[in-house]
C-alpha cells in the first residue's frame, strides 16, 4: 500500500511529457543514437583536446565516440571478453582503445555500476519508475529536486524509456556531458561548444 505523498508524486512524475533539456544543454547530433545490444557505457577524456568521450560496450564490440561530436572515433568488434567481464574485473572496467588505449574505463550499466548524479555546480540526475518496468530521466537546476518546482523551469523530464531497457544515465566526471544509455540505444547532450578548452571556456 503506498502512502497519499507516495501517490502524489507518481501522479506527478506520469502527468509530465518528455521535454529537452534546458539551455545551456544542447543535443549531440541526433537524439538516441541506435546501438543494438547495448550492455553499458563509461567516460574518459581526450588526451590530445581535454573533451569527453564515451566508451560504449555491447553484444557487438566497444566504441569510443567524441561527446561534442558525436562521432565515433574508435572501434573494436572483437574485444577480449576475459578482460571484461563482472566476474573477471571486479571494478567493472574496460580496457581503452584508440586514443584512451593503455587504460581502463569504469563501464556502468547492465553489470552493475553508476555515473555521476550531480554536478558542482548544482545540476542532478534522478531515475524514477511511475509506471514500472519502464523508467524517466529528470533533470534538475540550482539543486531543485523533480519533487517540487513547476516542471520546465526547475525540473525537466527529458527521457522516457518506454520502450527499451534502461542501462545507465549521468554526468562525465566534468560535469559538461549527460548520457542516457538504453539496450538499443545512446543519448548525449553536451552544454560546451566544440570550439570550447578543457574547462569549457571558449577562446576568444
Amino acid at each position: 500500500m503506498i502512502s497519499e505523498y507516495q501517490q502524489q508524486l507518481r501522479e506527478r512524475f506520469v502527468s509530465v511529457p518528455e521535454i529537452p533539456p534546458p539551455a545551456p544543454w544542447s543535443p549531440v547530433l541526433s537524439q538516441r543514437n541506435p546501438i543494438g545490444g547495448l550492455l553499458g557505457i563509461g567516460f574518459a577524456v581526450a588526451p590530445d583536446t581535454g573533451h569527453d568521450l564515451v566508451m560504449v560496450v555491447s553484444v557487438d564490440g566497444h566504441g569510443l565516440f567524441d561527446t561534442l561530436t558525436g562521432e565515433k572515433i574508435a572501434r573494436d568488434r572483437d574485444p577480449d571478453l576475459d578482460d571484461c567481464t563482472p566476474d573477471a574485473v571486479p571494478d567493472l572496467s574496460c580496457p581503452g582503445l584508440g586514443p584512451i588505449a593503455g587504460t581502463r574505463v569504469r563501464i556502468a550499466g547492465l553489470f552493475g555500476g553508476g555515473l555521476h548524479t550531480t554536478t558542482s555546480d548544482g545540476w542532478s540526475l534522478e531515475v524514477v519508475s511511475p509506471e514500472w518496468p519502464h523508467h524517466r530521466v529528470l533533470l534538475s537546476a540550482d539543486g531543485g529536486m523533480p519533487h517540487r518546482g513547476p516542471h520546465g523551469e526547475r525540473w525537466w523530464h527529458i527521457f522516457d524509456s518506454n520502450y527499451s531497457e534502461l542501462r545507465t544515465a549521468g554526468f562525465s566526471p566534468s560535469g559538461l556531458t549527460l548520457a542516457v544509455a538504453t539496450s538499443s540505444d545512446l543519448t548525449l547532450w553536451t552544454r560546451r561548444s566544440a570550439e570550447a578548452g578543457p574547462t569549457g571556456n571558449t577562446d576568444a
